[in-house]
């Protein structure tokens, strides 16, 4: 017999199967965890946005080919939202005298981009947003790379095992003005810089000779590249630091004079994290300053910096090592067995005193020999299962049985929650 054929996915979108949204649960969990340690409240925007919101800030290649572009039966253009910044500035933007500043928002939501799938990157991925709107400081620039350390602490992710790599835009502005680079000529810079671990460097320096540079800025150009000790030049970096190592995070922290952060609206601190030790190369999140905000939307000028992380790269990097706390069939640790028809009823009443005394319980759908219904609780990962045959129905009992070590005793039905309590709480 021949089964018919299952209508696919479409390309690039994601399927939750339980294990899978386990994983996605476990990661806002900690998300949250570190948002809400420093302060930060949890917002949330529209899934669709005009297109035009993006057109301003994100630049062309966003717009035109990595968005989901359709019009709306009114023939206006809309898409599905590649990115969060631009619905922050103009939510911040529409109350901007009402808020209450420094502004501390977080979010964590579905964004969709077409692009290409491969291992790390898919058109649907959940994001995680950060920002600190109305401060312009360094200080505050590390709360937010302290917010991101804080995260890796808490999946477990040690210092040698990822890495925040910082930068700064006008340190760099700064060495391009010596090396002669014009203005004009930084945006292609800043994308060769970031361009550089991705090519032979061979083929890099032929790039960079054929667009722009001459030999004398691509040698000077090489030696900033490789120059550690640089950050030592920039009064907002040597803040930054003492501020790290005061939060408690500095262990994370790194200077790389080549990480740029190609988006244009950047203008000062930059930062990257990268998981050191395994198969992931992309970044597993990335932001920095960015000023004037809200002038592309009607809003007065605001300063603000921020992060943004996806959830597909951390949750390769958690699985691969380990980090993902092992998946649990069923968030219900309790089966009411049901050991004939006549009993049926008074198993769902055993069900409902264990529930209203806060406890989650399953009970067998219909009646079967009790092994099928242990080794039905044995593959949903359940702990205790309960039993009500004909003898314990007349006396007012129930027997409870530990399924981890084969253990079981019969108590009164009104002792049962706290029997079973203790049963849980052993593990």
């Amino acid at each position: 017999m021949t089964s018919k054929p299952t209508i696919p996915a479409v390309k690039g979108m994601r399927e939750f199967y339980p294990e899978d949204l386990a994983v996605r649960n476990y990661i806002y969990q900690k998300v949250c965890q570190a948002a809400t340690q420093f302060g930060y409240q949890e917002w949330e925007s529209p899934y669709v946005e005009a297109i035009a919101l993006y057109a301003a800030k994100s630049g062309e290649e966003l717009v035109e080919k990595q968005s989901f572009v359709f019009s709306d039966r009114g023939g206006d253009k809309i898409t599905l939202r590649p990115e969060l910044t631009p619905s922050l500035a103009r939510m911040v933007a529409k109350r901007q005298g009402e808020l209450v500043f420094p502004l501390r928002w977080w979010q964590y939501g579905p964004m969709w981009r077409y692009e290409q799938p491969q291992k790390g990157r898919t058109r649907e991925f959940f994001q995680w947003n950060v920002d600190m709107l109305g401060v312009n400081s360094p200080e505050a620039d590390a709360e937010l790379i302290s917010v991101a350390a804080t995260f890796l602490k808490l999946v477990g992710l040690s210092p040698q095992q990822a890495t925040i790599l910082v930068n700064n835009r006008r340190l760099m502005d700064a060495q391009f003005d010596f090396l002669g680079i014009t203005p004009e000529n930084r945006t292609f810079v800043s994308g060769l810089v970031d361009r550089r671990t991705k090519m032979k460097p061979e083929a890099w320096d032929v790039y960079a000779l054929e667009n722009g540079l001459n030999q004398q800025q691509l040698d000077g150009l090489e030696k900033i590249l490789g120059d550690l000790d640089l950050w030592q030049k920039s009064d907002e970096l040597v803040r930054l630091f003492k501020a790290l190592e005061a939060l408690g995070v500095r262990e994370y922290v790194k200077f790389d004079p080549n990480i740029m952060r190609g988006l244009l609206y950047y203008t000062g601190t930059v930062f990257e994290a990268f998981d050191v030790s395994g198969s992931v190369r992309r970044a597993i999140l990335g932001g920095g300053r960015y000023d004037n905000l809200l002038a592309d939307v009607g809003g007065d000028p605001l300063s603000g910096v921020g992060f943004a992380m996806g959830d597909v790269v951390i949750g390769i990097i958690l699985q691969e090592k380990g980090l993902i706390p092992a998946f649990t069939p069923s968030p219900a640790p309790i089966l009411v067995t049901v050991f004939d028809e006549s009993l049926w009823l008074d198993s769902f009443a055993v069900a409902a005193e264990l529930r209203a005394a806060g406890l989650n319980v399953i009970v067998s759908p219909e009646p079967a020999k009790l092994p099928k219904q242990f080794k039905f609780a044995d593959r949903m990962g359940i702990r205790v299962a309960v039993v009500l045959g004909p003898d314990e129905a007349a006396s007012g009992q129930v027997t409870l049985k530990n399924l981890k070590n084969g253990t079981q005793q019969t108590v009164s039905r009104s002792q049962a929650p706290k029997e079973i309590s203790e049963i849980l709480a052993s593990a």
